[in-house]
């Protein structure tokens, strides 16, 4: 249906690593309970008016709203948002392993967010990943129980970028990180975040549909 809409791409991942945060996490974002897992999601769009034309299509739509009837999983607690990608770097396609990132980013901090993510692109990306994006929140609602915004702790002055890093294997992740976290370009002082990391959450997820 979704393709049908417009969209050229939607995963569904699976959490997989999803760790348990100091001041925020996934799992808190979504207020799961001990039995449930937290998805991550997203649908790539050619361009901004597309998704809007198919979100028209999709509230509309007779099979949307019966689909909407019988969800296995608690929708009022899931969060959306629309974002408008602002760095994507390496090779589209399917991938077997995904990290996913939320960040509180000052909307000031934009071109210092761009410099810093773009270094932190090639050093992902030279230990074994295959793309990285991130998405400049452009389209966030306020839910009623749950949304992006809450997720990170955002303050008035932000907005809340969607990340996520694709990856050949869960193995390639793994050995990709360590990696990653060795090398002197990631070592404390070597590279100024513009953004509060201790609001930022981050997981693992395991894509079990990519279309």
């Amino acid at each position: 249906m979704f393709k049908e809409f417009g969209a050229a791409r939607m995963v569904e991942a699976w959490g997989d690593d999803v760790p348990d945060g100091k001041v925020t996490d996934f799992k808190g974002a979504v207020k799961a309970t001990a039995d449930e897992v937290v998805v991550f999601s997203w649908f790539e769009y050619p361009d901004k008016a597309t998704r809007d034309a198919a979100h028209t299509k999709m509230m509309s739509d007779p099979r949307m709203k019966e689909m909407g009837a019988d969800m296995p999983f608690d929708g009022k607690r899931m969060i959306f948002g629309g974002f408008a990608v602002i760095a994507d770097t390496g090779v589209k396609g399917k991938m077997a392993y995904v990290d996913g990132a939320l960040l509180p980013v000052p909307v000031g901090n934009k071109a210092a967010y761009l410099d810093a993510m773009g270094k932190h692109a090639a050093v992902l990306r030279e230990h074994g990943a295959s793309r990285v994006v991130d998405a400049w929140g452009d389209d966030i609602p306020d839910g009623k129980l749950t949304d992006h915004k809450r997720a990170v702790k955002a303050t008035g002055d932000e907005t809340v970028v969607f990340s996520w890093i694709e990856w050949p294997s869960k193995e390639a992740r793994d050995a990709g990180w360590q990696k990653v976290m060795a090398d002197p370009q990631m070592q404390p002082g070597a590279m100024s975040m513009p953004f509060d990391g201790k609001r930022m959450i981050h997981a693992g997820f395991a894509p079990i549909l990519d279309v």
